[in-house]
């Protein structure tokens, strides 16, 4: 599913991430843990293209990145970022909606996407809102709800619960979880929370000084 092999990327002369290997199978679900300034950011950049340059090999379904139109990319993948990302002057439907408008989709298909997803996580009711009329833990489900409408492959998650109380944000676990196996999706998640890797199943991979290894949640 996403392949990584060798890769270095650097800013001036620093290197963020050095010779890095790892491998995220179809299907799984894992968490990308390190501390600020390990580089965990940087690679989901990489991964996104929000950011280009680098050497080594990245491959998404045995393609290499740079081969990928990023609309393309877009379709295969789903992004959830910490500060949710939600556009203020737009509804709860009409900020979801938007993420299958930028691909191109036809109308009818993304507005009945959006109808299903919105109901899957509680949030039918709340459709004609508006981001500050919602709750942070709404808000997260209604980004949550855009990274999947265009039924992508892989889930990126940046600190997804980072804004997020402790209860809410083990709910919203519990639900990319459930989400993960629903819609048969990878998932990474990239978070600095011990709780977090304790509350549910799933691989580690641990970032430290550019290098990633695989970690024990014993």
């Amino acid at each position: 599913m996403i392949r990584i092999e060798k890769l270095t990327k650097g800013y001036r002369d620093c290197e963020v991430l050095g010779n890095l290997s790892f491998h995220l199978e179809p299907g799984e679900f894992a968490f990308l843990q390190g501390k600020s300034g390990s580089g965990k950011s940087t690679l989901l950049k990489l991964l996104y293209r929000e950011i280009e340059g680098f050497t080594g090999e990245i491959e998404i379904d045995s393609i290499p990145i740079g081969n990928l139109p990023k609309y393309k990319l877009r379709r295969k993948m789903g992004i959830i970022f910490q500060s949710f990302e939600l556009l203020d002057r737009k509804t709860v439907l009409e900020n979801v909606m938007l993420a299958g408008e930028v691909v191109g989709r036809d109308t009818k298909e993304i507005e009945s996407d959006a109808h299903r997803l919105l109901e899957r996580v509680g949030l039918k009711e709340k459709e004609r809102k508006y981001p500050h009329q919602l709750s942070g833990g709404e808000q997260q489900r209604v980004a949550i709800v855009r990274a999947l409408l265009n039924k992508p492959r892989i889930l990126l998650a940046d600190e997804p619960t980072g804004n997020l109380d402790t209860e809410t944000a083990l709910e919203m676990l519990q639900l990319l979880k459930e989400l993960h196996e629903e819609e048969e999706i990878s998932m990474l998640i990239v978070t600095h929370s011990e709780q977090v890797l304790k509350s549910l199943p799933g691989k580690i991979w641990v970032m430290e000084d550019g290098q990633v290894h695989e970690a024990s949640k014993d």
